[in-house]
């Protein structure tokens, strides 16, 4: 075997020019050889299919100036020749980029592998190899093309449920738009305006977004909007607000706002003049009969317009937020009718004696629900005063409806009972799931004992799982009357014992504070540090008009309180 090997490679080595001719002739991989200047010296049959050039036409030409194209069919320059490095240092390269220019003109895409030729270590020219990539890389756009369409939408797709997720955190439209446009800029363009329809037949800008954060000086502008389709003008926001439409302007150039423009069109256009638009896309907020504004995005880049996808990410984005504004709407409706509901049953205050009070209601923060939070004080058949502090559960308009209805039954049961008032709250709480639909309430029901001029004064009341009274002595040390408690209402366990009640002297010159559990919890802290920020407070304001007092306490409720507060003080006279 191995002198057959020997044999074999002899004859290969022996094969003379002739053989090597041949392989070269017959080798399906296109070759051109340079010689050291760069000049085609010769080039195999397969090359000159591949290039449509005759090997005579190409001899002597400088192969790069005749060849080497970018992508775009203009030449390189020959700095950026790689296979002219190649001859300069001698050293093997390898491309997949770049192309050459066939005799007829068109552009060959090549993939190339260049080797220095060297006789003594002296680089006398070059051998190219290259095969047409135009197959290849056809492949290789349409796959980029595929993963960069399925990047676009999976982008596409999840700011749209990022939009959704974020919108559905608050119940306040102007908060709710804020947050929009600071998602749309700059992920989806370079200025975002949403226009409102503010009443008949008018819509205002509220809110709009450029690069540099929300920008005051566009909005606050108002436009008249037809009555009816047929009224309406061709502008894109006349398009969304009347009739519907998504409105796709992949080019936006020359936008002049002219005297017989609609009042809408000259809105529009003067925002994209303004800004420098080169695409823009406008869809209204909302479906069909409801539609509450419209939505404008824009793009300042010409080189990046919008296209379909945009327009129906867009569109998306629009319906969500439309149905997010009228149910803010409606929310606040809802809200304001409540809020008027207890403003109104909290009856105005009696001036019993020297005896002083003060009262005040504090509706939740916005975005956050109304709840069902009272307080009441009356005087009794018997002259006695009634102190009431109470909580419903729930935070819509039934648990303000709820409050209505024990505020009520409570004053009836109330009036003329001169006993304990554990008493009347059991008869509260026996009839609260016949007569009311309240679930689940908390209150204190006290009276106030003593003559309303001279005293002396003392305190009996119950509490149903409501937070205890804060009472502030004249001595500068304040407490908390935990006595009297039993259970919340509603929960069907009476025992048939009877509530607890409890009885404290008030000392001239002490303040007792009945509040809500709004004023000591707030979310992230526990009830303990709510109670002791509170008596500390208090503490401090002890010797401040009664009124003033009310006013500070609820001032410093902690930002991030999402619930109403209500708030009774009671000021015993000094001696």
């Amino acid at each position: 075997m191995p002198d057959a090997v020997g044999d074999d490679m002899g004859r290969w080595s022996a094969g003379g020019p002739g053989f090597w001719r041949q392989v070269v002739e017959r080798l399906g991989t296109a070759l051109v050889v340079l010689d050291a200047a760069g000049r085609v010296v010769a080039a195999n049959p397969a090359a000159e299919r591949l290039l449509g050039r005759g090997t005579v036409a190409m001899r002597g030409a400088d192969a790069h100036d005749l060849l080497h194209r970018d992508a775009d069919g203009n030449t390189v320059p020959r700095d950026r020749c790689p296979l002219l490095h190649v001859l300069a240092e001698g050293k093997e390269a390898r491309g997949e980029e770049g192309a050459f220019l066939r005799g007829d003109g068109r552009l060959l895409a090549v993939s190339w592998s260049a080797s220095p030729l060297t006789v003594d270590g002296s680089v006398r020219g070059l051998a190219v190899l290259f095969t047409d990539a135009t197959a290849d890389r056809l492949v290789h756009w349409e796959r980029t093309a595929r993963t960069r369409a399925l990047e676009d939408l999976n982008e596409r797709l999840s700011l749209v449920a990022e939009i959704t997720g974020v919108l559905g955190q608050t119940l306040e439209t102007d908060e709710a738009l804020a947050r929009l446009v600071r998602l749309l800029v700059p992920r989806l363009g370079d200025w975002a305006a949403v226009d409102l329809r503010t009443g008949p037949g008018e819509v205002h800008r509220v809110a709009v977004t450029g690069p540099d954060g929300r920008d005051a000086g566009f909005e606050g502008r108002q436009a008249s909007v037809p009555g009816e389709a047929g009224e309406a003008g061709d502008s894109p926001l006349d398009r969304a607000l009347i009739g519907g439409a998504s409105v796709l302007e992949e080019r936006v150039t020359g936008v002049v706002s002219t005297a017989g423009d609609s009042p809408l069109a000259a809105l529009h256009n003067g925002f994209l003049g303004a800004v420098g638009a080169s695409s823009a896309v406008t869809v209204p907020l909302g479906v069909e009969d409801r539609i509450t504004g419209a939505l404008t995005v824009v793009r300042t880049d010409p080189a990046h317009p919008f296209d379909q996808g945009d327009l129906e990410a867009v569109g998306d984005v629009g319906r969500r937020v439309g149905m997010v504004v009228d149910n803010t709407r409606r929310y606040g409706r809802q809200r304001a009718v409540a809020e008027a509901m207890q403003r109104n049953l909290l009856a105005p205050l009696p001036r019993p004696g020297r005896l002083r009070l003060a009262a005040r209601y504090q509706p939740a923060p916005a975005g956050s629900q109304v709840g069902g939070d009272w307080y009441d004080a009356f005087t009794l058949k018997d002259g006695a005063l009634a102190l009431v502090i109470g909580d419903v559960v729930g935070h819509d308009l039934t648990a303000a409806a709820g409050m209505a209805q024990l505020h009520g039954i409570l004053r009836s049961l109330a009036w003329d009972h001169t006993g304990p008032p554990g008493a009347v709250v059991d008869r509260l709480d026996a009839a609260m799931p016949v007569i009311t639909t309240v679930p689940l309430a908390t209150l204190i029901l006290a009276r106030v004992e003593g003559d309303p001029d001279t005293g002396p004064w003392a305190l009996h009341w119950t509490s149903a799982g409501h937070p205890p009274p804060l009472l502030l002595s004249p001595d500068g040390t304040a407490c908390y009357l935990e006595a009297g408690q039993g259970l919340l209402l509603g929960t069907g366990t009476a025992t048939g014992v009877g509530r607890p009640d409890a009885v404290r002297p008030l000392e001239p010159g002490s303040t007792l504070l009945l509040y809500t559990d709004g004023l000591v919890e707030t979310p992230g802290s526990d009830l303990d540090t709510g109670l002791d920020r509170l008596r500390r407070h208090a503490l401090t304001l002890a010797q401040e008009p009664l009124d003033a007092l009310c006013d500070q306490v609820l001032d410093h409720v902690p930002p991030g309180s999402t619930d109403d507060v209500a708030l009774l003080a009671l000021r015993v006279p000094p001696p």
